[in-house]
């Protein structure tokens, strides 16, 4: 199948987080017909990711099989094709695939493909993978990077905060504890934080997204919540132990996701760039050195105007397969 047809397939097929299994089966069948080993690698319930390989995998492609609600089903012009998770990562799947399908036509072996489940929430598909790798040395993420290869993404610290107050009549309010005053003071102080900055990776940034709470404009609130994303360009630990020790014991601390800072590895010939956005890599060291490329731009992901250029995709095919090619006969070994 054509890599533009095999793309539109894939974006036809919803699978929303959680609703990976039709896509996995698809691409099960898909991948054994390129006579190509293949396991499911049980996740969750019906919900697995997919495993394929031939010979013995020094490199691997992955990307994930989800997508962000809503369903958009595909369309297509002269330049691009459109839908949900055309460029967040079917175009990018489709690609991988392609250049599978070439690699193999010139003999290549040792190289592997995973599909994951879950990378738009939790990345549980990776965090259970990770406990099972095949002995790769390479693991080469597909995101959209304009087929950029990424020198590093950002950490991201996810937290959920709750304060708690004491309801009372709000003609009374020093009866009272507001648990909304109690939260606008921390995110007012995380307003004046000083936000760590990386040498490669620039400026840290953050995002308060949700906020809830109170339960009518005459009662004094007895509790409030926020949700706070940190985009951090910082290794280690240290910047969650500042916000914590910030935070102290004005709210109660959930700490949603806490993903590392990761920089990649370099080759020489592609254009780079750094990425503020998180993938599936910090949860799948075990599989090898990280690279992070794809088609698309991540600026058109997670909108209803979702799109990927025709040229990206075939690009993609040629960047991939050379990539498996420059990797798997790394240091003198066979390809």
């Amino acid at each position: 199948m054509h890599v533009f047809e095999l793309t539109k397939e894939l974006v036809n097929m919803e699978s929303i987080t959680g609703h990976e299994p039709k896509v996995a089966h698809y691409l099960r069948d898909y991948l054994q017909g390129l006579k190509l080993e293949t396991e499911f690698l049980p996740v969750s319930g019906d919900r697995a990711n997919l495993w394929a390989w031939h010979g013995t995998p020094r490199v691997v492609m992955s990307t994930h099989m989800d997508t962000v609600p809503p369903y958009i089903p595909a369309g297509e012009d002269e330049d691009n094709i459109y839908g949900r998770g055309s460029c967040d990562a079917k175009g990018i799947l489709a690609s991988q695939i392609a250049a599978a399908e070439r690699l193999l036509a010139e003999g290549v072996t040792n190289f592997g493909l995973l599909y994951l489940v879950g990378e738009e929430t939790t990345s549980e598909g990776a965090k259970k993978a990770n406990q099972t790798p095949p002995g790769s040395r390479y693991m080469v993420n597909g995101e959209p990077t304009d087929n950029r290869l990424a020198l590093g993404t950002k950490g991201a610290l996810r937290l959920e905060l709750t304060t708690r107050g004491k309801m009372a009549h709000s003609a009374y309010p020093h009866l009272g504890e507001s648990a909304i005053e109690k939260l606008l003071d921390i995110l007012l102080d995380f307003r004046k934080m000083d936000l760590p900055r990386h040498p490669v990776m620039g400026e840290s940034t953050y995002t308060i997204g949700l906020i809830s709470g109170g339960r009518a404009a005459n009662v004094i609130p007895d509790k409030a919540q926020a949700q706070v994303l940190f985009r951090v360009a910082e290794e280690g630990k240290g910047f969650r132990k500042y916000v914590e020790a910030l935070i102290g014991k004005r709210a109660e601390i959930k700490v949603l996701s806490d993903s590392p800072l990761l920089l990649m590895e370099k080759l020489d010939g592609f254009d780079t760039e750094v990425f503020p956005f998180c993938t599936d890599l910090p949860w799948l060291s075990a599989w090898g050195k990280p690279l992070l490329i794809g088609p698309g731009s991540v600026s058109l992901a997670h909108t209803e105007r979702e799109a990927i250029p025709k040229k990206e995709i075939l690009r993609a095919v040629d960047l991939y397969s050379d990539i498996v090619r420059r990797l798997n006969g790394k240091n003198g070994e066979n390809r």
